[in-house]
């Protein structure tokens, strides 16, 4: 059966005005936080208790149209898998521009290319590159789709708020512990091998400083079998592994485990991120923290300041990602 009931008829700020018996344009410097108006704190309250009661929604498309933004902020991620750092990022980011009133869209363009790019169809204030970079040819698109700003902007790049810092700090930890023939575990998903590949090169160069040379490395699929590269390793008398993430470590405990081996005695094994799967592994994982929460509000000012021409916040230094000791690393033999 069809229902014929009437819709709700939308509440309007004309409507809050005539219920308050206030000018509309009184009403409307309150509901849309205009500045430069001198209105009393005890008409603001009445305004707003009065608009709450009635329902009062604002509407979203007359306010882009009036502001000439939609206030959406559109974050053009790769072809990664949403890990826990990731997801984190997202997560502050989209509660920080909410907060100032933007909402959070995520877009992953695929090779065939043959939707629309999202930055023609929701024309956002923003277009940022969560890798930090675009290529030739969506500089063009984004650009003739009128976009307020793009972030990097390819006429002056940004730098990244944070190095690769962490395998410094896996390599650095195993060392301080006494051990000296130490290797690298990958991801072998092809979709991150660029950023496996950095964070392997950031290790190697950790491992240089310290007058060591990387034992020959595996790159491993979380959840597989890597009983072949710690049988390897075993061999070539590796006794520590510093790994890409804390998925691949978690994997690199459950086969030694399997196999018969005691973490961190017979292998130690340092992870990255500081994943929920750190603390729930056995031994739980010593790891990387990263202060992905910041970041994500790093993100979330970048992307406001370049909406609203203001210049661009500092880049955060405090935090940078922390080595956390837990149980799964140890001296040689210990």
């Amino acid at each position: 059966m069809i229902d014929s009931r009437t819709p709700a008829k939308r509440v309007t700020a004309a409507d809050v005005a005539r219920s308050l018996g206030l000018s509309r344009a009184t009403v409307g410097f309150v509901l849309n936080n205009t500045p430069g108006q001198t209105i009393s704190a005890q008409t603001r309250e009445r305004v707003l208790a009065e608009a709450a009661r009635l329902g009062y929604r604002p509407h979203t498309a007359a306010r882009a149209l009036a502001s000439g933004r939609n206030r959406i902020v559109l974050v053009v991620l790769p072809d990664w898998p949403l890990d826990f750092s990731v997801r984190r990022n997202l997560e502050e980011a989209s509660l920080a521009l909410d907060e100032a009133g933007y909402s959070l869209i995520t877009y992953t363009p695929h090779p065939t290319g043959q939707s629309r790019p999202l930055w023609e169809v929701l024309e956002p204030d923003v277009v940022l590159s969560f890798t930090g970079s675009f290529t030739d040819a969506q500089v063009a698109s984004i650009r003739a789709a009128g976009v307020r700003a793009m972030l990097p902007d390819p006429d002056a790049p940004t730098v990244a708020p944070y190095p690769e810092e962490g395998p410094l700090l896996q390599v650095g930890h195993l060392h301080a512990l006494g051990h000296r023939r130490i290797a690298y575990a990958g991801s072998s998903d092809p979709r991150i091998a660029d950023l496996v590949e950095l964070r392997r090169s950031r290790a190697r160069e950790a491992a240089t400083r310290l007058g060591l040379d990387l034992a020959p490395g595996h790159d491993l699929h979380p959840g597989d079998d890597a009983e072949d590269a710690v049988a390897g390793w075993r061999a070539a008398g590796v006794t520590a592994v510093a790994a890409y993430n804390d998925d691949v470590a978690a994997t690199l405990v459950g086969t030694a485990t399997r196999m018969g081996l005691l973490v961190p005695r017979d292998l130690s094994v340092v992870g990255h991120d500081d994943a929920p799967i750190a603390s729930i592994v056995e031994p739980r994982l010593s790891t990387v923290r990263l202060d992905t929460a910041g970041l994500g509000r790093y993100l979330a000012r970048l992307a406001l300041t370049a909406a609203e021409g203001r210049e661009p916040p500092q880049q955060p230094t405090a935090a940078g990602p922390l080595l956390v000791q837990r149980a799964s690393t140890a001296a040689p033999g210990a």
